[in-house]
């Protein structure tokens, strides 16, 4: 049966899936995982970690292998698998990737080997992998899904690990912070479902048999003015809480300053793109007339978003929560370039996902480390750091640099891209918007200066060094910030072309007009051939 499951079947303007399976693989393979570490002896532990780090980093390896083989000149889905799964009502097994959602899948292989090595849970570690494991497959069916209930389940799947890890290995007021996560979540998620079934009956009537297969209805189906507004409604509530969008965003600080130090890596990285890619691929995708219409209300959020995380981030007076007011700000501007819905725009807000996740889960590990050393995350109970651990002062100094975007490191060929496509459609919320960069640069440079510099006192004048399983695993993400700053081509020329495609449907399913350039040429295409050469 479970054979059948990932049988692949082609689709006629689609990359058809090779002989392998790979985007069932990368589902099934921490799904299985997941059930073979709860099956494992108690004692035995060390096969336990040794068994979870093994199918994560298979799963990771098989998202560069895919990688490698995507057709960047390709703007459809690629590696296509396909089965019905219940009949009667239109639901399949259905996952593709194009190049909005490739590269979510491959940072979610990367990060969660990564979080298995690097993050130690400090009591009950297999319940800890097995939750980890779920949340992985949970997180690769959400970004591959095609099929809009299939989408769904794996959207509450995450739900559970992530409760429990929070509930389970988080700080003094985890459960509370936990079931604050959970009931917010919940409370949109209950909308997107009623919009999900809505969508897939009202479908039925131009397509003539009900499905909720997504490539299907977005290209087939039409929805009345007023019905595909309450429909997308129904989607953004449920997205706007996940990534999260002022002014549903106060269960994010809660969560991420009670979660531990591997929940907050992944909800940093992976979870919260759960949202902002919801939006490009089931708003903008679905229903393009409802998104330009509802443009203005959720580009104002966001800008309110980006001012307010960035002041409330100055305020704070602790580093973790500091950081997670900086993701507030940060996903404001992924918002912004995506209802600015330009080919700059969107490739940007794409690639900002990738960069937020490297650079905020890298801060988070860092400010992990750090409580491990002085059990203290309280600013002004820590000094002088630089003098006594450079090594790990320096690590802490490029990644807060790559958070701020300054040239040459990842955060800027997101935010640039952003900004500089959203002010041709968006112009005076950019302007606005643009400040929340100088205020990143007071609140992430001035925590900087308060818990580096300085004399150490007698508590900070033993902080330790790096260690080298420290130093190695921060060479990871320190690399990909390097890289994709400085060559951030290959990552565009993979991107874009789905942008693109994305843009025109837009423009054919609305009144929408996506600017024109010089040469006729998207400026993305522009910004990569001169970052890349």
């Amino acid at each position: 049966m479970l054979s059948t499951l990932i049988q692949s079947a082609g689709a006629a303007t689609e990359k058809t899936a090779v002989a392998f399976p790979i985007l069932s693989a990368l589902i099934l393979v921490p799904l299985l995982g997941a059930v073979l570490v709860t099956l494992l002896s108690n004692r035995r532990p060390e096969y336990v970690k040794f068994t979870a780090l093994i199918v994560s980093a298979g799963t990771g390896a098989m998202s560069l292998w895919m990688l490698a083989k995507f057709d960047s000149h390709e703007a459809g889905f690629q590696f296509v698998s396909q089965h019905e799964w219940i009949r009667a009502w239109g639901i399949s097994w259905h996952l593709g990737v194009d190049g909005i959602s490739l590269f979510l899948v491959v940072l979610t292989g990367i990060l969660f080997p990564l979080v298995i090595v690097g993050v130690d849970p400090h009591h009950d570690e297999k319940r800890y992998l097995g939750w980890i494991l779920l949340l992985e497959a949970g997180v690769m069916g959400s970004f591959l899904s095609l099929d809009l209930f299939l989408f769904f389940i794996f959207f509450e799947i995450v739900l559970v690990p992530m409760y429990f890890l929070i509930g389970g290995w988080g700080y003094d007021k985890r459960i509370y912070a936990a079931t604050k996560f959970f009931l917010y979540t919940m409370f949109g998620s209950a909308f997107m479902l009623v919009g999900i079934i809505a969508t897939a009956v009202l479908a039925q009537r131009d397509l003539g048999y009900i499905t909720f297969d997504l490539v299907k209805i977005a290209e087939e189906a039409t929805f009345g003015t007023n019905t595909a507004r309450w429909l997308f409604l129904s989607f953004a509530i449920a997205f706007a809480v996940k990534v999260p969008i002022f002014p549903l965003h106060t269960w994010l600080p809660d969560a991420h300053t009670q979660a531990p130090t591997g929940g907050s890596i992944i909800l940093a990285g992976v979870l919260l793109k759960m949202g902002t890619y919801g939006f490009l691929r089931f708003g903008l995708y679905l229903f393009p007339a409802a998104a330009v219409w509802a443009k203005p209300v959720i580009l104002t959020l966001a800008t309110i978003g980006i001012i307010y995380g960035a002041i409330a981030a100055t305020m704070q007076t602790d580093l973790k929560r500091l950081v997670a007011y900086s993701s507030v700000a940060h996903l404001g501007f992924i918002v912004l370039g995506t209802f600015a819905i330009t080919s700059q725009s969107l490739t940007g807000s794409v690639m900002q996902m990738i960069n937020h996740g490297v650079s905020t889960g890298a801060l988070f590990l860092l400010v992990g480390m750090i409580y491990e050393r002085r059990h203290t995350r309280v600013i002004a109970e820590l000094k002088g750091i630089q003098s006594v651990a450079p090594i790990f002062a320096a690590a802490f100094m490029v990644v807060m640099l790559s958070s701020v975007g300054v040239p040459g490191l990842n955060g800027f060929v997101g935010e640039f891209l952003i900004l500089i496509g959203s002010f041709e459609t968006a112009r005076w919320w950019t302007i606005i918007a643009a400040t929340g960069v100088i205020l990143a640069a007071l609140y992430l440079l001035w925590a900087y200066q308060r818990v580096f510099h300085g004399e150490p006192d007698e508590a900070n004048s033993t902080f330790k060094e790096l260690t080298l399983r420290e130093g190695s695993l921060l060479m990871v993400f320190i690399g990909l910030i390097v890289f994709t700053g400085l060559f951030p081509k290959p990552m565009l020329n993979r991107i874009e072309p789905s942008v693109d495609k994305l843009v025109k449907h837009v423009e054919l399913h609305s009144d929408y007009k996506a600017p024109v350039h010089k040469g006729g040429h998207s400026p993305a295409t522009d910004t990569a051939h001169e970052g890349g050469e």
